[in-house]
């Protein structure tokens, strides 16, 4: 049998303003090859060229990567409004109706920025269309100027749960991240549980509660340098091995009972 096969996310871009392509980061891939150990296989994020049951049928996994674009925030019931940013309504229907279907078939899913967002909205829950704008909050965005290093420092602490999935994962109850997100978790969507948050109340680490497959997700980027930074390799890691064993016939009965 030959290695899994996780489908990546991919993000609508425009070039010279004219030519539509559909684009994923480096870094997920490498981090998908080298730390899971899986095929990464770019996704179209446009429900008019590929369905759910399509993707379903050829992958043993989906990584929901972050992106520019936020989820419309139509899909948990709230007004549009400048604050909200950009918008990819085909990422927005395909994506969270994977979501979903992955949550009722245990088919791993690992949500990164965006795709953590993904998996609350998909499950009810709903968003800020900007934390930094919170009372006692923070600013959880990436340095608008810098080099890659720089944007991507490690700028917070996340503490997870006493003896919860994420610790269990990560080996340890507090971790140092970067942030490069501005919206973040309002309400948590039914079943999804915050198992870590950042110094200032921001929910950072989260999981579908009864899922009977790995739907682990993070609100930070642990694609940057995956293969080094202990905080991002036991997460992949770990995805890499539920991939393997959904692609071996497997079907855990629960990711927080397993772990």
């Amino acid at each position: 049998m030959g290695r899994p096969v996780i489908g990546i996310m991919s993000n609508s871009h425009l070039i010279n303003d004219q030519y539509e392509v559909h684009g994923g980061g480096l870094m997920n891939s490498r981090a998908i090859s080298e730390v899971a150990g899986c095929v990464p296989l770019l996704v179209p994020s446009d429900p008019s060229v590929i369905s759910v049951a399509d993707l379903i049928a050829c992958c043993d996994g989906f990584l929901l990567t972050g992106g520019r674009p936020n989820v419309h925030p139509a899909e948990y019931g709230e007004e549009e409004s400048v604050a909200h940013g950009a918008f990819d309504r085909a990422r927005d229907a395909l994506a969270l109706n994977l979501v979903r279907a992955c949550v009722a078939s245990g088919q791993p899913i690992f949500g990164i920025c965006r795709g953590f967002q993904e998996i609350n909205v998909a499950m009810g829950g709903s968003l800020y269309p900007e934390i930094r704008d919170l009372p006692g909050r923070m600013n959880h965005r990436m340095p608008p100027e810098g080099s890659i290093e720089q944007k991507f420092e490690l700028r917070h602490d996340v503490r997870f749960t006493t003896g919860g999935v994420f610790h269990r994962v990560m080996g340890a109850e507090i971790v140092r991240t970067n942030t490069l997100h501005g919206q973040g978790i309002k309400t948590p969507g039914a079943r999804i549980v915050v198992d870590g948050h950042a110094e200032d109340g921001t929910p950072e680490a989260i999981y579908v509660d009864g899922a009977p497959g790995f739907t682990l997700a993070v609100q930070w980027h642990p694609e940057y340098e995956a293969s080094k930074d202990p905080v991002s390799r036991p997460l992949f890691e770990a995805f890499g091995t539920a991939a393997r064993g959904w692609a071996a016939g497997q079907r855990p009965a629960g990711l927080q009972q397993a772990v």
